[in-house]
């Protein structure tokens, strides 16, 4: 294979076009370092890729921004997009023992029949409490341990362990009470009503208005181009092995979900990175995507954590997005469930997934009828988020695995902030002003 001359090496290589990347590659440009970005898709998006229907893109999973998102908004402003988010009331519910219970208000928790009267109270009180409450040393403790002492144990296994369990499965009982605070506190933000915004275009809007800055820019783009092999030559300098040769630089940043790197990176390479554990393990997820005829609910999210459904919850996209991004007419739904890889429902056979995903959707809703599904996708992603076990915070990797050659953005650092695309966006940020 043929080596890239010394002479012309690129000043930083970046590894992985999902979101972190984008926003790595785009800031170093913008200093005017010379950037190549491998990436081993045709997509730039990582999570926030596309598929195409009847003429329009719709994400594969789906993604949505908070007004709590600033780093993010931010980036939407360096594009010139923040013009075009627009913002929509955001409801949540539950299913539960046959009904539909919006979760919402006060009154709302105050009505919810699954709970006895004053498990709801207890449950309300821990709602408040988690608003104001330190986060100081909640690392060490688990969300199990953290949920029963405030609302009590029947509390707990009727309302909070099914959400847990729908999230991590059997391995809920480790998730530190940290990754519940944080998210429950960016969910719940906002005084005035939870808002969520989305862009007009989608996400390919994003990921296209970053293609044409960055190649604007003198960034290398390198599509669909396998890595093979992550590893520090005999000079030092990182590098990589690509379906189509090697690529070496004078600096790397990797992006690349944390389960690849370990796969790729050489034994030689793991010994020199500083990584204080290698072996943090990753949820997937499967969404299935139904374009519908007519709308579910109002609300954007229901969830559904009782085991006789086989998806944790049915996010109607629909709520916040305007016709013009969707057709007219058309209700866009997505009926997700974490799982991890290795479990046999990640591997269950497409078609069994969509038609018994289906019937159990009109077990919730008995009026929605098969000649009302327009169409229905299925997408399935290995590596979502780590599987968070008590102390993650002393567990999560450096910015820096190798002083001066080999730097890291990837979603195994992201925590305790909420693993999304502003989740991301500060970890790539963190680490450039690391390197």
């Amino acid at each position: 294979m043929q080596s890239v001359p010394s002479s012309k090496l690129p000043h930083v290589l970046i590894l992985g076009a999902g979101i972190s990347g984008l926003v790595g590659a785009l800031r170093l440009a913008e200093k005017g370092h010379p950037v190549t970005l491998v990436e081993g898709s045709d997509q730039l998006g990582g999570l926030g890729t596309f598929f195409q229907h009847d003429g329009r893109t719709f994400e594969k999973f789906y993604h949505c921004m908070l007004p709590s998102d600033g780093p993010l908004l931010e980036v939407m402003e360096t594009l010139g997009l923040t013009k075009d988010i627009y913002w929509r009331p955001s409801s949540f519910a539950y299913a539960g023992g046959g009904s539909i219970y919006p979760l919402n208000t006060p009154v709302d928790l105050l009505r919810f029949g699954p709970l006895p009267f004053m498990d709801r109270i207890r449950v309300g009180i821990t709602g408040a409490w988690g608003r104001v409450c330190s986060d100081k040393g909640l690392d060490e403790i688990t969300t199990a341990q953290w949920l029963q002492g405030l609302s009590g144990k029947r509390a707990f296994s009727t309302f909070w362990q099914p959400m847990l369990e729908a999230k991590f499965g059997d391995r809920f009982q480790d998730v530190p009470a940290l990754w519940f605070w944080t998210r429950f506190n960016r969910e719940k933000g906002e005084s005035k009503g939870e808002v969520k915004g989305y862009v007009r275009g989608g996400y390919k809007r994003i990921t296209d208005t970053f293609a044409t800055r960055l190649k604007a820019l003198g960034v290398t783009l390198r599509m669909n181009e396998k890595i093979h092999k992550i590893d520090l030559d005999a000079t030092g300098h990182p590098f990589v092995e690509t379906d189509t040769g090697e690529l070496r630089a004078e600096q790397m940043l990797i992006t690349l979900p944390w389960p690849t790197l370990q796969t790729l990176a050489t034994d030689a390479f793991k010994q020199r990175a500083d990584v204080p554990d290698w072996n943090i393990d990753f949820q997937g997820v499967i969404n299935h995507v139904l374009f519908l005829k007519r709308p579910l609910t109002k609300h954007y999210w229901l969830a559904t954590p009782e085991r006789e459904h086989p998806f944790d919850g049915v996010v109607e996209t629909s709520t916040l997005t305007d016709e013009a991004d969707r057709g007219q007419g058309r209700h866009v739904v997505y009926l997700t469930k974490y799982v991890h890889r290795t479990d046999p429902r990640f591997n269950q056979p497409e078609e069994e997934i969509k038609t018994s995903w289906f019937a159990a959707l009109q077990k919730i809703f008995p009026d929605l009828r098969q000649d009302e599904l327009e169409a229905d996708y299925l997408f399935r992603a290995p590596f979502v988020e780590p599987v968070y076990t008590r102390g993650f915070l002393k567990k999560r990797p450096p910015e820096v695995l190798i002083p001066g050659k080999v730097a890291l953005a990837t979603t195994a650092q992201v925590y305790p902030v909420v693993t999304s695309w502003n989740g991301s966006v500060i970890q790539a940020e963190k680490t450039l002003g690391a390197m």
